[in-house]
């Protein structure tokens, strides 16, 4: 094989590949642009022009449809593979993988009967391609796109806007850069009216990138010639142009073979008075060879930019490949590791959350210093120690019998109920640092990559985590309530020691009656202020107290529990499970399956491009 053909061959066989995993220009695929990159030849013209005829010639069979109006209803993507000598020519569509045509008549229906499937029996047009590829000895190595043919008005049965539509279409290929124009115009018209050449003409002013091909040339009128346009004096192109003989009528009609076809069109021009000194550039198979040579240049000079896009998509498509994760393996034993991987990862993110590399852990202090506080701040204190209230409680807790220096009882009293308010914030943190605990939970699943492949996983070890979590705020609440209830069931005693003591008879009163004296004093408002007062400064003081342990019970039994013991009892539960039981838990989700079976064929794809791409030596 010559260097020409490895690299046109390289450079169909990507497309081909492109084209089976559906990368090709026109979509909205991430990876279309490779396809885009790559040379190809779009065949343009009027309806009636002579195309398909072109096609036919190029390829050496007779396989496409063929009728008056439009034909061409939907843009053929058609590739040519030069196979060896002796072998046998057959065709393949995308749409039908796993079937080869040997038949081209067949060939012929199956594309009829795809382009109904979309446009159904009308005459309209549909811009979804239709992709053959045909391997043959007879043909060179090419990519041409055979699109519809342009039309200046709407025929009965078409849309108003199909003559826009067309052009449309049409103008979204050959508008590429890397597309070759193979503008095809009948000789028996003037060529100022070609549709062809006028659309080439605002899409390629230079002209670098268009071919002029003249059908019909044995159709003229007798006694005249297209030697102005062959020879390029009515319109000049950079590449010469290509003058072709198609098969009458007549010889369709009669089956003729199209390699007899061939031989015919040189006949024709090795005869032909007017075109005998252009024979050796005129003719079907000079216009193939002339396209191959010059994708051969277009190929070369493309080849570093093509080399980088390909290098560029690996390195995306191994990262994409690295973020949905490799294939699972099927062994439990294997299943098992990849199971406590996963958690590792989750674990990993949810402690980075509470330690500070990730945000959220600060809200827990949050509770701490702000939640907490404003709590004890907002408790019913002045309420519970209004005179009234001591007044009553005092006297309550005295019964029948006054109290006679100190009410015992009822400072108790007062101080328990007091202490009974703590409960309320101490519980409330305890929910708070839940709630938060249970967000980080969330969160870090969400950003476990690793997790997004296993649905049924992640539903898991979300159970797990937030019935963890649940225990741990179970033994938080009766952790904090301990706290509270060890400060009503022991009383600082130092506390009241250091108040100062009541002077029974504070102006003195000599010669009067002390017990007189004492007696009012002990029930007077002033004596219950001060007890209200005492009892409010002891409250401050477990207040403050309290400020302290509820934190460090709650970080105890919560925060460094879920630290330690998140997912304790899940790897127990997990040591105990069957093969079938972990297959279950890693049921991945059948979109990232799809998404990773995609990713690995264009990773596959690229690497075997780049291999072939390196493997080429070329001269220029």
């Amino acid at each position: 094989m010559t260097t020409m053909e490895s690299l046109i061959g390289l450079v169909n066989r990507i497309q081909r590949a492109c084209t089976a995993l559906g990368d090709y220009g026109g979509g909205d695929n991430t990876f279309s642009s490779l396809w885009e990159a790559l040379p190809s030849v779009a065949v343009v013209g009027g309806q009636s022009s002579g195309k398909s005829s072109v096609l036919e010639s190029i390829v050496g069979r007779d396989f496409l449809p063929r009728g008056s109006g439009i034909v061409t209803r939907r843009p053929l993507v058609l590739q040519l593979h030069k196979t060896d000598e002796g072998s046998q020519e057959y065709a393949e569509f995308l749409h039908l993988p796993n079937r080869r045509f040997t038949d081209f008549g067949a060939v012929r229906h199956e594309i009829q009967e795809e382009t109904d499937r979309i446009t159904g029996k009308t005459k309209q047009i549909s811009p979804v391609p239709i992709h053959l590829s045909i391997y043959s000895p007879n043909v060179v190595n090419l990519t041409l796109i055979d699109l519809p043919g342009l039309t200046k008005i709407a025929v009965e049965g078409q849309q108003e806007s199909i003559v826009q539509d067309i052009e449309t279409m049409v103008r979204s290929y050959v508008d590429k850069p890397n597309c070759i124009i193979l503008a095809i115009s009948p000789a028996n018209q003037d060529i100022a009216t070609s549709d062809a050449i006028k659309l080439a003409r605002e899409v390629d002013p230079s002209g670098e990138r268009t071919f002029g091909v003249l059908t019909k040339l044995d159709l003229m009128d007798k006694g005249t010639n297209a030697l102005d346009v062959l020879e390029g004096r009515s319109y000049r192109l950079q590449h010469p142009w290509v003058g072709i003989v198609n098969r009458s009528q007549a010889d369709i009609n009669k089956n003729v073979d199209m390699i007899v076809a061939r031989r015919k069109e040189r006949e024709y021009f090795a005869t032909s008075p007017d075109y005998g000194h252009l024979a050796s550039k005129m003719g079907s198979e000079y216009l193939a060879k002339l396209l191959s040579q010059h994708l051969e240049s277009v190929i070369r000079a493309r080849i570093p930019s093509i080399t980088s896009l390909i290098n560029k998509s690996i390195d995306e498509l191994e990262s994409e490949m690295d973020h949905l994760g490799r294939p699972i393996a099927l062994d439990a034993g294997a299943q098992l590791y990849s199971i406590l991987e996963v958690c590792r990862a989750f674990e990993r993110i949810f402690k980075e959350h509470l330690d500070g590399g990730r945000p959220g852990g600060d809200r827990i202090y949050g509770v701490f210093d702000n939640q907490l506080p404003a709590a004890l701040r907002k408790l019913p204190f002045d309420r519970h120690l209004s005179l009234q209230n001591v007044k009553r409680v005092v006297s309550e807790a005295d019964g029948y019998q006054p109290h006679l220096i100190a009410p015992e009882q009822g400072y108790r009293r007062l101080i328990e109920g007091a202490l009974n308010y703590f409960r309320g914030p101490a519980e409330a943190s305890v929910d708070a640092v839940h709630f938060v605990l249970k967000e980080l939970v969330r969160k870090s699943m969400a950003e476990t990559q690793e997790l997004k492949r296993f649905p049924t996983l992640q539903a898991d070890i979300a159970a797990a985590a937030n019935e963890a979590l649940e225990r741990f705020r179970d033994e938080g609440k009766k952790t904090v309530v301990r706290l509270v209830d060890m400060e009503s069931s022991y009383l600082t005693v130092e506390f009241f020691r250091k108040l100062p003591q009541e002077v029974e008879n504070k102006g003195g009163n000599p010669g009067g009656n002390p017990q007189a004296t004492a007696a009012v004093d002990r029930y007077g408002e002033g004596h219950f202020r001060r007890i209200g007062s005492n009892v409010s400064s002891y409250i401050g003081m477990v207040s403050d107290t309290l400020k302290s342990t509820i934190p460090k019970a709650v970080v105890y039994c919560q925060v460094r529990e879920a630290k330690q013991s998140l997912l304790s009892r899940f790897y127990t539960q997990l040591g105990k499970k069957e093969g079938k039981q972990l297959s279950q838990m890693l049921d991945e989700d059948p979109t990232l399956m799809e998404r990773r079976q995609q990713c690995a064929k264009r990773l596959e794809l690229y690497k075997a491009a780049r291999d072939e791409i390196d493997s080429v030596s070329w001269t220029r």
